[in-house]
């Protein structure tokens, strides 16, 4: 037997030992607790969506799994500390779509300490939630035109969001824009602080899901004055989009998505992914999705890594022409 040969046996036994391997790991993944970072304060749309999910990846997958809040920064400490982690599927986060833009709006870039296209392993878009203009019942508006005329009364109308760099803080200052109106952002460390404000008239008005404010829509404390969506949304059918009362740029989608660290195996990748695909099919999760105002969405981890590459590109480009920044 030639050396040559004997080198090309020796590399194709070692290539099967790999797989082999690599096949025995996926088989036996979890065998220990999974931590799942939530990088925002407990109470939120976030932090309960992933409690839902934790609790049923636990049932299917026999291991316990911990939500880890870790607030901070706009969720770019949370990101962080999971970019940081070992790539073995055990850190997990659980990301907003906030994720995608706020080193743009803080200007943190490489100082955050990760590369948001990069700097991850996608596994799955868990959701979409549509975005909503929603009023104090105390001032009340009763559309549209009652906050736009408030605006453009002489004073700034402002608005709660929860966080600078948020989803909300950009559609704020694109409807804003679209008005041709004066908006002054409040920021808040989290969605419960917003929406307490707001409910109490300390604010008029919040850009805001709909979980947090539906239980106080039927008895007039909220009333939504407009959906940020394409369409009106099947979680409330009677509220206009923005484009049907005349500001057809309004249009702004919320998501969530699972990530993994950098560099995740695609084994586990795909265990993950199959996972919560059969998650967001179970009735009690979409019924209960749907009360924190989120649709599933699902699909390959493709979906999600091409969702997240597109709002930084399209919200780049909003955040530099309006000169949004941190407040």
């Amino acid at each position: 037997m030639t050396h040559t040969r004997r080198l090309a046996i020796a590399a194709a036994v070692s290539l099967a030992a790999a797989c082999a391997s690599g096949l025995a790991w996926a088989d036996t993944y979890p065998s220990k607790p999974i931590t799942l970072v939530v990088a925002y304060p407990a109470g939120g749309d976030t932090d309960a969506l992933a409690r839902l999910y934790a609790e049923k990846l636990s049932a299917r997958v026999g291991q316990p799994v911990v939500v880890d809040n870790r607030p901070g920064a706009s969720g770019i400490i949370g990101s962080a500390f999971v970019s940081k982690a070992a790539p073995d599927g055990y850190t997990l986060l659980l990301a907003p779509s906030t994720f995608s833009i706020a080193q743009l709006v803080l200007k943190t870039g490489s100082a955050s300490g990760y590369d948001v296209l990069n700097g991850f392993t996608p596994i799955v878009q868990t959701g979409s939630l549509p975005l909503f203009l929603v009023a104090s019942g105390a001032k009340g508006y009763t559309g549209l035109k009652d906050a736009v005329a408030a605006a453009k009364g002489g004073k700034s109308l402002s608005y709660a969001s929860p966080g600078s760099g948020s989803p909300m803080h950009i559609l704020g200052e694109m409807f804003a824009r679209a008005s041709g109106t004066s908006l002054a952002h409040v920021p808040y460390k989290g969605v419960a602080p917003a929406v307490n404000d707001v409910l109490g008239g300390h604010v008029p008005v919040t850009f805001i899901t709909l979980g947090p404010v539906a239980p106080y829509m039927p008895n007039g404390k909220m009333v939504p004055l407009a959906v940020a969506s394409r369409e009106r949304s099947p979680l409330a059918p009677k509220v206009p989009t923005f484009a049907e009362l005349g500001y057809k740029d309004v249009e702004l989608t919320a998501w969530n998505g699972l990530w993994g660290p950098r560099n995740l195996p695609p084994e586990i990748v795909k265990t993950l992914n199959g996972h919560f695909n059969e998650i967001l099919k179970m009735p009690d999760i979409v019924a209960r999705m749907a009360v924190l105002g989120t649709t599933p969405v699902g699909g390959d981890a493709d979906v999600l890594a091409k969702t997240n590459a597109a709002d930084f590109a399209r919200f780049g480009k909003v955040i530099k022409e309006l000169g949004i920044q941190a407040d």
